[in-house]
């Protein structure tokens, strides 16, 4: 070895020795480091784990139909601000609460968008599941204070809702707005970056605890992530057993996720969900997110049943207005015909073509005037203008007075618009020609009926059934005394108040209530009665019930009349009495005048015929005048004795077959002599052939006789008379006519009367014997005379006479036929 190798190993052995330190310290501090990058990779995966979950957390967030207030904290209830909580959701959703919360997209006057949308929302309506309304403010102080959940639905003054649900999410709490507007919108915007990064383990709770389904599958279309409401809805124990499973809300899911991956777009759909042994209808709403698709899923079942059943009333309200005569409209906000009733074309004549097409409000008024079916306008423009405005009138805004349009045609429709709740307009059109005439016509009959009525004497009054004066005349104020400026609408009452100074009787005045506002058929029947009241003034009534349930009532002064009738009756009685004793006096004096007159005629008859002796010439002739004289005054009494029998009823008609013309000849016979001894023409002028007539032969004879002494009476010497008798079929006629001095006019009205003596002379019983036995045969008399020319009398009987043809004669003292 030489000197050199030593220090060569040395320096080898010292080489050797670093390069070994080098390495053992190389080695040493490989290990000492190793420890510190396996913790830098543990936290860098922890961190992008982190973002991921923040980032699916953004899109859950931006797929929530509204937004969401957080407090990371235990907020104080009475704090400034509500504590300033964080507000997450999309810019979509913010929008929509903010117009709903009547803010701009600034915010308010704190500047804090949350803080301000929750002072907005506090005051608005508020009503929990079951209807009851409370406070929302309230609500969130007590969730703030004590943890109480609550749920709740917000009405806004538009007519909007969001649905407000408040919890606990472990050391925060949350509240869910959300806008049930926004649920059927497409499309869902992400989160604003950032969102979720500050908490992401707050923010996956909300979303768990979100009350409304939600999910998210990956590209492959399987579930990665459920929300509680998701694993509650499909009836599973846990998430783990839903992601294990897969178990999808509704089968075509998986579809709708493939649908959204493709197209890259949001889609939402209805779909029919069995949710706890219940079909509910649920609004699926899917879109695309980063490495897959999110959704959620909304229950609209009430909703679309509320749509079924509103498309029913709608289908109800459309059937009904095509029943209905009047004509009806309907335009949208967009001044459209969206409907129009079966008599809308009837009342117009437009084409159901034209009116199908949809047309403008304006459009259709354009029609209609040149068919000439609107009122003739100075100033169409102007006109059309003014009816198109009516559009900016606010719904429910104050009713519009009804307009009556006058038509070319001669007819007058009622025209009542009234802005739809729904937008729009909604216009009714009725025909009122026929009732405008027959309302004319009424009041012209009422006015006509006031009028009459105001000429009637007797007072009238009608009462409605409520008992209330309707009708009245100026007789009825007069007669009760009333004051004419307190009797409109009075009531019976009143009037009754009025009418007791003068007639004060509660039991007749009851009664007449009764007629009027008693609807019993026994008490709506006529009534008649009669008072004196306490001026002494006697009244007849009567009530009569009228069609409308109402009742007349009209009373009629008759004081005069029973005046009238009490001395009338008076009167009556009087010549009755006086008749009667005029009868009975001539009764007996002529049976007392009979004794001697029968003792006079029979001495004048013996004397005449020599019984005592021959007479001188003068004796004779004095003699034939008392006989003549005693035969007139037998005449006389048997005259009065008929007419006694007559007014008594006990003349009776012995009736048998009687020739005329031999009964006429042997009347003659019985006057010829005096007639020839007063230079007087008798003529006799009697069919020899005529049929025999049924009457009392003795009375007709009687008739002749009186018919010719008359006659004779009325003659002057050189005069005519002629007696004759007709018969025309069952009509039989006798006659006597003279050429005498005749009778004055203001005289042949009473010549039949009896005791009524003429210018001849004579007691006057014997044209009223002849009146009084033509009458007993059933006929009748007549009388033809002028003054200077003559008079004939002319007897009409009929052929055969019976007793019951034969009339009544009048009392004693009553008037002649003639006089009749």
């Amino acid at each position: 070895m030489t000197a050199a190798e030593p220090v060569q190993l040395a320096t080898l052995i010292v080489t050797g020795g670093s390069v070994a330190f080098a390495l053992a310290s190389s080695v040493w501090a490989y290990r000492l480091t190793a420890g510190a990058r396996k913790a830098r990779k543990l936290w860098r995966d922890r961190i992008l784990a982190a973002e991921d979950r923040a980032e699916r957390n953004d899109s859950l967030f931006a797929a929530h139909p509204g937004v969401v207030v957080v407090w990371n904290g235990a907020p104080q209830s009475d704090a400034e601000h509500w504590s300033a909580p964080k507000l997450y959701g999309s810019p979509a959703a913010l929008a929509s609460l903010l117009q709903f919360a009547e803010l701009s997209q600034t915010g308010g006057p704190s500047g804090q968008i949350a803080t301000d949308i929750l002072d907005s929302i506090s005051d608005f309506t508020a009503r929990t599941a079951t209807g009851e309304t409370t406070s929302f403010r309230d609500r969130a102080r007590a969730l703030m204070a004590d943890g109480a959940a609550f749920s709740l639905t917000l009405s806004g003054p538009s007519g909007r809702q969001v649905q407000v649900d408040g919890r606990p999410a472990g050391r925060q709490l949350v509240i869910w707005l959300t806008d049930t507007a926004l649920r059927q919108a497409e499309g869902a915007a992400h989160s604003p970056d950032g969102i979720g990064h500050d908490d992401p383990i707050g923010f996956m709770d909300m979303m768990g605890r979100n009350p409304v389904p939600a999910w998210r599958l990956d590209a492959k279309g399987r579930l990665t992530w459920v929300n509680a409401a998701y694993v509650k809805a499909v009836e599973a124990k846990d998430v783990a057993e839903v992601i294990d499973r897969q178990v999808l809300l509704e089968p075509s899911l998986a579809d709708q996720a493939r649908d959204v991956l493709s197209a890259a777009e949001t889609r939402t759909g209805a779909r029919g969900v069995v949710l706890a042994g219940q079909r509910r209808v649920m609004s699926v709403t899917s879109y695309p997110v980063q490495g897959g698709v999110a959704g959620f899923a909304v229950d609209v079942t009430d909703g679309e049943e509320a749509k079924a059943a509103l498309n029913r009333f709608r289908e109800a309200h459309d059937l009904t207005l095509n029943h209905m005569t009047e004509a009806v409209a309907i335009f949208d906000r967009a001044k459209k015909l969206v409907f129009y009733n079966q008599a809308f074309t009837q009342m117009f004549n437009v084409e159901e073509a034209f009116l199908n097409d949809r047309p403008a409000h304006g459009v259709l008024l354009d029609r209609l005037r040149e068919k000439r079916r609107l009122p003739e306008q100075a100033d169409y423009s102007q006109w059309r203008t003014a009816e198109l405005a009516r559009y900016e009138a606010a719904p429910g805004s104050e009713v519009e007075p009804d307009e009556l349009w006058a038509l070319p045609d001669g007819r007058t429709l009622r025209v009542a618009r009234q802005r739809h709740p729904m937008g729009g307009l909604l216009v009714i059109f009725e025909d009122m020609t026929d009732q405008l005439s027959l309302q004319a016509r009424y009041n012209t009959q009422i006015k006509v009926q006031r009028a009459t009525l105001d000429k009637l004497h007797e007072a009238v009054a009608v009462f409605g059934s409520d008992g209330r004066l309707k009708l009245r005349n100026a007789a009825f104020e007069t007669l009760w005394k009333l004051d004419p400026d307190t009797l409109d609408g009075v009531h019976f009452d009143d009037v009754v108040s009025a009418c007791q100074p003068l007639y004060d009787n509660s039991e007749a005045w009851g009664q007449l209530k009764a007629r009027i506002t008693d609807p019993s058929p026994e008490s709506r029947k006529a009534m008649t009665g009669e008072i004196r009241r306490a001026d002494n003034s006697v009244l007849t009534w009567l009530t009569r019930p009228l069609p409308d349930g109402a009742t007349v009532i009209a009373w009629d002064d008759i004081t005069d009349s029973r005046r009238i009738e009490s001395a009338l009756r008076d009167r009556a009685e009087a010549l009755e009495a006086s008749e009667r004793i005029k009868t009975e006096f001539v009764e007996h004096v002529s049976y007392q005048l009979r004794t001697p007159l029968t003792t006079i005629h029979g001495y004048a008859d013996l004397l005449a015929g020599g019984f005592a002796g021959d007479l001188s010439d003068r004796q004779k002739e004095h003699m034939g005048a008392i006989q003549t004289a005693s035969g007139q005054l037998g005449k006389l009494i048997d005259d009065i004795l008929d007419i006694a029998a007559i007014d008594a009823g006990q003349l009776e008609l012995e009736l048998g077959d009687v020739n005329l013309h031999a009964l006429a000849e042997e009347s003659s016979e019985l006057i010829a002599s005096r007639a020839e001894h007063s230079g007087i023409k008798l003529s006799l002028n009697a069919d020899q052939d005529a049929s025999l007539v049924r009457a009392d032969a003795k009375r007709l004879k009687q008739v002749f006789y009186n018919l010719l002494t008359n006659a004779m009476d009325h003659v002057s010497p050189g005069g005519a008379v002629e007696v004759g008798a007709d018969v025309t079929g069952e009509d039989v006629s006798i006659w006597v006519a003279d050429d005498g001095v005749g009778i004055a006019p203001d005289r042949q009205a009473k010549i039949f009367e009896r005791f009524e003596r003429g210018d001849g002379g004579g007691a006057g019983l014997g044209l009223a014997l002849v009146n009084d036995i033509i009458r007993l045969h059933g006929g009748w008399v007549e009388l033809e005379s002028e003054p200077g020319e003559g008079t004939r009398v002319t007897c009409h009987l009929p052929r055969i006479t019976n007793s019951q043809s034969a009339p009544e004669l009048d009392l004693p003292g009553s008037h002649s036929l003639s006089a009749e």
